[in-house]
């Protein structure tokens, strides 16, 4: 009894003593100011794209609006990493906010004069993908500011909280454009409201001190731009000479293959296919709910995926998980009704960022900081690219309605897989 309640102190430190370390206050409030504005902005395009009535999405459409959110980072990956391991990250962060306040403005002023496809695609890209580079930069730097002890919980407060808020920042957003409209102008206006987000985040990084947040030492070669070029490569061995690592990004991937399907449904239910339900929405409103929903399972993995770790190890809490993804893919997805729609996503929400907390685990605790960044980098590649080949592939065959119970049966089909190749590399690594 006292080693185990020896143990869960050690590894359970509380928000408060947290909060008492001013280093992890200021890189929490960077974050916290960088996913408000990223929320704000995603939701601002979002609106802008798909429920203008200047403007008209079919499922392709929408496959492309996600492209441009999410596959940025795919192309700035590499970059990222290597760099986030060679350069000072606090000068990284700064300069890279500052950068991504600028295309903002830029994509806001896009949007306001109707332009669409390529000008209005372009500045976006250049948006997400310094977002993703500012969060491998924000997480590769945690480890500077909190005990290894205290990393899963550090992590877990600091994830949900940054996830949150950026859940927030797109119900700023939705609030926006009731009071602008939701045309071009309004839209414009909407989406500009996001660079405070990140000239905040640029302010609050500015006041570490120079080398604060690492790296400690460059194990990189010599020249930079071979450094970049090997940064994916470098990556992708540093995470398998790790199974543990390995491990949980094939059970990520998985739920986001299965969760990128699932997302492009909903999208196109709530605009083509549900009517209110009672107290709930369909519509922009509706995804304001389902974002909502999301957010809640959010905040109780936060609270409870530490505990759980430690009740049921790591192996345990991600097998759980995506079996609970499964479940709630057949039983809440397959109805295909307002309310089952809301439930799942507050479920398979819950579900995904167990595994996302445990994957950033393995990675802060089980990789060494001279790689750790370009482990990140390639972290978010696989994830961006992942899911956005699901959403392509389901707008493929998706009908306009959203109704495809095909569709919902291979996402299940997913996270068994997923489940299935998760627990093959964790034996791998007890081997």
């Amino acid at each position: 009894m006292t080693t185990a309640g020896t143990t869960a102190a050690k590894h359970h430190l509380g928000v408060r003593k947290l909060l008492a370390l001013a280093d992890f206050r200021r890189l929490l409030a960077s974050r916290l100011a960088a996913q408000w504005g990223d929320g704000l902005f995603q939701a601002g395009l979002a609106g802008a794209v798909l429920f203008n009535p200047e403007r008209h999405a079919d499922p392709l459409a929408v496959a492309a609006g996600f492209a441009v959110l999410l596959l940025p980072y795919s192309v700035v990956g590499p970059f990222a990493g290597a760099l986030l391991d060679r350069w000072d990250r606090r000068r990284v962060l700064v300069v890279a906010n500052l950068t991504r306040a600028v295309f903002v403005l830029l994509t806001a002023a896009a949007v306001g004069f109707g332009l669409d496809g390529v000008p209005l695609y372009a500045s976006a890209l250049f948006v997400t993908g310094v977002s993703r580079f500012v969060g491998s930069g924000l997480s590769a730097s945690l480890p500077h500011v909190v005990d290894g002890d205290h990393l899963v919980e550090a992590n877990a407060f600091v994830t949900t909280l940054g996830a949150l808020t950026a859940v927030l920042g797109a119900g700023c957003a939705v609030v926006l454009r009731a009071v602008f409209g939701s045309g071009d102008g309004g839209s414009a206006w909407t989406t500009a409201f996001a660079v405070v987000g990140s000239l905040g985040a640029a302010f609050l990084a500015s006041r570490f001190a120079r080398g604060a947040l690492g790296p400690d030492e460059v194990d990189e070669p010599s020249g930079t731009l071979t450094a970049v070029a090997l940064g994916l490569l470098d990556g992708a061995r540093a995470a398998w000479r790790a199974p543990s690592v390995a491990a949980a990004l094939v059970a990520l991937l998985a739920h986001r293959l299965a969760f990128g399907a699932s997302l492009l449904l909903t999208l196109l239910l709530m605009r083509n296919s549900f009517t209110d339900y009672g107290p709930f929405r369909a519509g922009m409103a509706g995804l304001g709910e389902v974002a909502v929903a999301g957010g809640a399972g959010i905040l109780l993995a936060g609270l409870v995926t530490d505990r759980v770790v430690d009740l049921l190890g790591r192996r345990g809490t991600v097998s759980c998980a995506l079996l609970l993804a499964a479940a709630t893919q057949l039983g809440l997805g397959l109805p295909m009704l307002l309310p089952t729609i809301l439930a799942a996503s507050f479920v398979l929400t819950f579900a995904g960022q167990v595994v996302k907390l445990c994957v950033d685990a393995a990675v802060q605790g089980d990789i060494g900081d001279e790689v750790r960044g370009r482990v990140f980098a390639l972290y978010d590649t696989l994830f961006n690219v992942t899911q956005v080949a699901a959403i392509t592939a389901a707008a493929a065959v998706v009908p306009l309605d959203g109704r495809s119970p095909g569709l919902v049966l291979a996402a299940t089909a997913a996270y068994l897989l997923g489940l299935l190749g998760y627990l093959l590399l964790v034996k791998r690594s007890a081997r």
